[in-house]
């Protein structure tokens, strides 16, 4: 991905936070350049990061979107794509999981 696309999803990515979930334009950059950041992160590599569940609680987390640490997937995935969620292999349950974009906290790089 270049600059200019990168620069892009994270002003996407932050109207988004700003519109759905109420942030300021400045905590939805630093939202979105985590975001980023991770996004990129795992694809290299797993991560620790940490994000809010739903129910309120901290969740850490040690995640990877390397291809040759995921799971051999078989069939078609006719699911709707949800562009509010990061999916992530979680690799201490050995499955896929996902958060709320939003609800990222950090990352430890």
């Amino acid at each position: 991905m270049n600059t200019r696309q990168t620069l892009s999803e994270i002003m996407t990515m932050a109207w988004q936070f700003v519109k759905r979930n109420g942030f300021t334009m400045s905590e939805a950059l630093k939202a979105a350049w985590r975001n980023v950041k991770l996004h990129l992160a795992m694809a290299k590599r797993i991560c620790k990061f940490y994000f809010q569940k739903v129910d309120g609680t901290l969740r850490e987390a040690y995640g990877t979107l390397k291809s040759d640490l995921l799971p051999a997937t078989a069939g078609k995935d006719n699911r709707k794509r949800n562009d509010t969620v990061q999916t992530y292999f979680d690799t201490e349950k050995q499955e896929w999981r996902c958060y709320k974009k939003a609800n990222l906290m950090r990352i430890e790089l």
